[in-house]
């Protein structure tokens, strides 16, 4: 869905938000409450007080993390209307581009936020998905063996189906979030008027009094479940792009939050009424005759749940290849009219990999909740302090940020430290995975430092190769010749290679460099950057914004139209490349030799300059170049 349709459609906007980005937080009734009440009761706790104050944590953790926090504050820090951690990383990177601890800092601390958001990836449809496949077991307890294979099943056509697109699906996320959180609500009504003193679990005191009065490590088990009830609040902000900032707001504070206090609140009086219901509170909320409508039902909301993720994935993966986050990976647009319609297979496998991997390890959604939660409430954290350095960066005063931001900060701590408990319990599990990919992306970001380095010692001057032309005039050629190059100064390896093999030039030479802004889109007039130079040389300098897909014939033809950059024919200009393939040295100060051997991996095996730069085959003409690190 393009930002400027749905923004022109607030209702529509509103609708597909329901859809996209609240369909993670929105299937966690079906784990949170219950694995909340567990914890407590595991601690001695009195069913009837934990009941209360587990509700009432919940409650307020919705109200001050998802609510005030990410709703009110976090939905501020925009980059020109696009939102998630990777937005937050470019402006700070713009900002702190010439402070180099700073920028370090950042960067690190910004990658890893991106890299936990694939944790998170990983465990949402696994968790979800098989939590509303466990509804088969309330009714029909001799079905416990076909869950996990089921559950199986299901993710396999979810990752299968990836390569398709959501065009279609996509459009009818909405309305079945809307009936979703409808109907959770009318469940939650039918369980308050059950006891309808569960409703004092607004009042904060009962989740004081009740951490107060049980031992510490019971109140961090329980903080640790209770927090399962917010995971998916990040999306608010990642996919704000897509929707903006009103229509996310409309859709959590008119649908989205008064479905899930009603359920929370019916959930939490059905167990004050029956502590058997502690199994499955979400499922025995519903008349038996529903019960296995609700878990096919359930099932539909917890696959758009995950689809949200797998989508947010590759869009995170999008913007971090054009940032240079992350080596050129093959991505393909399943809809030509739609600029957020991509699939990344590599990462679409990955993540399948990784989520099959975690239903087969773990087995239940009990156990998975031990490895939730770890991961995003660290991602909350970095968000908030990030957060606060832009507020501090666009001007707002500092006292006053680092006393809010700073508050929330604390509140994401607690929690994290909660999580924490649950590292031996499954949680590593997506740290681990987060681990890994950070240290791809800061390798990669490392490497391409140190080939830049050696590219710019192996270049010639400009003034030098001009007056090599001038002294020694090579044959010239008709047409037009566009070699590219990473640098913005001296002439690129691959037309000196050229020059010395062919002995030969075009009459018209193009020294294309591409450029990623740090904003998401670059208009029009400030495309193309065009600099003369003597015997037919021009330099032209690329931008495009990190989430537009880079193309370097559609940058050449709008400065032969509009920039008045006389090219000749179009489809008759030869694009030269250089195929690198990256030497690691020990005798070359970089990366340790086995770090630069990945790095030198990673490079063999992105994607192919042209096809990411959408040159057509028949006008490229690669040249093979050795680069020593």
């Amino acid at each position: 869905m393009t930002a400027g349709r749905l923004r022109a459609l607030p209702a529509a906007a509103t609708l597909g938000a329901l859809g996209v980005v609240y369909g993670d937080i929105g299937t966690s009734p079906l784990y949170a409450l219950r694995e909340a009440v567990k914890a407590a009761n595991a601690g001695g706790s009195p069913l009837p007080e934990a009941v209360l104050g587990v509700v009432s944590l919940i409650i307020w953790s919705l109200i001050v993390i998802i609510s005030l926090k990410y709703a009110i504050l976090i939905l501020r820090a925009d980059n020109r209307g696009e939102g998630g951690i990777v937005a937050l990383l470019a402006v700070l990177r713009a900002r702190h581009a010439r402070a180099g601890t700073w920028r370090a800092a950042t960067l690190v601390l910004g990658l890893v936020g991106a890299a936990l958001l694939y944790g998170d990836g990983a465990i949402t449809p696994a968790i979800s998905v098989l939590s509303a496949v466990e509804g088969l077991k309330v009714d029909a307890p001799g079905l416990a063996p076909v869950v996990v294979p089921l559950t199986l099943i299901i993710l396999v056509v979810l990752f299968l189906v990836q390569r398709r697109g959501t065009g279609f699906i996509g459009g009818i996320f909405g309305p079945i979030m809307l009936l979703w959180f409808i109907t959770i609500g009318i469940l939650g009504v039918s369980g308050i008027v059950l006891a309808p003193g569960i409703l004092a679990a607004f009042n904060p005191l009962h989740a004081l009094d009740f951490l107060l009065h049980v031992r510490p490590l019971v109140a961090f088990a329980v903080l640790g479940a209770t927090f399962l009830a917010v995971t998916g609040g990040e999306a608010m902000y990642a996919d704000m792009g897509h929707f903006g900032r009103v229509p996310i707001r409309l859709a959590w504070f008119a649908i989205a939050l008064p479905g899930l206090f009603l359920n929370y609140l019916g959930q939490g009086a059905l167990l004050l009424t029956d502590p058997q219901a502690l199994d499955n509170p979400f499922f025995q909320l519903a008349p038996d005759w529903f019960h296995y409508g609700l878990v096919a039902f359930a099932t539909v909301a917890t696959v758009i749940a995950s689809q949200a993720i797998i989508s947010g994935a590759f869009s995170l993966t999008q913007q971090a290849i054009q940032l240079g986050f992350l080596p050129r990976l093959h991505v393909l647009h399943t809809a030509s009219h739609e600029r957020g319609q991509i699939y990344v297979p590599i990462v679409n496998w990955t993540l399948a990999l990784a989520t099959l991997g975690a239903v087969v390890g773990f087995g239940s959604s009990d156990n998975l909740a031990g490895a939730y939660g770890v991961a995003v409430s660290l991602l909350m954290a970095i968000t908030t302090f990030l957060a606060a350095l832009v507020a501090i960066h666009w001007g707002f005063n500092p006292i006053l940020v680092i006393a809010v931001n700073g508050a929330f900060l604390i509140v994401d701590l607690v929690f994290f430290a909660a999580n924490s408990m649950k590292l031996f319990e499954g949680g590593w599990f997506p740290l681990l995975l987060a681990a890994s990919i950070a240290f791809l992306m800061l390798t990669w970001r490392r490497g391409q430092r140190i080939s830049e380095r050696a590219r710019s010692m192996l270049r010639e001057s400009e003034k030098d190769f001009i007056a090599n032309l001038l002294a020694r005039p090579p044959v010239r050629l008709p047409g037009t010749a566009a070699f590219l190059s990473s640098g913005k100064v001296g002439i690129p390896l691959t037309l000196t290679h050229h020059l010395k093999h062919m002995y030969a030039l075009h009459e018209r030479i193009l020294l294309v460099t591409v450029l990623t802004s740090e904003e998401p889109r670059v208009p029009d007039e400030a495309r193309v950057e065009i600099h003369d130079l003597p015997e037919g040389l021009s330099r032209v300098i690329l931008r495009f914004g990190f989430t537009e897909r880079p193309s370097v014939p559609e940058g050449v033809r709008y400065a032969h139209e509009q920039a008045e950059l006389s090219c000749g024919n179009l489809f008759q200009v030869s694009y030269y490349i250089g195929r690198e393939t990256i030497i690691p040295t020990v005798e070359i100060p970089g990366m340790w030799v086995w770090r630069e051997t990945l790095y030198a991996f990673m490079q063999r095996n992105a994607e192919r300059s042209a096809a990411y730069f959408s040159i057509p085959a028949a006008q490229v003409v690669e040249i093979g170049i050795e680069i020593e690190i």
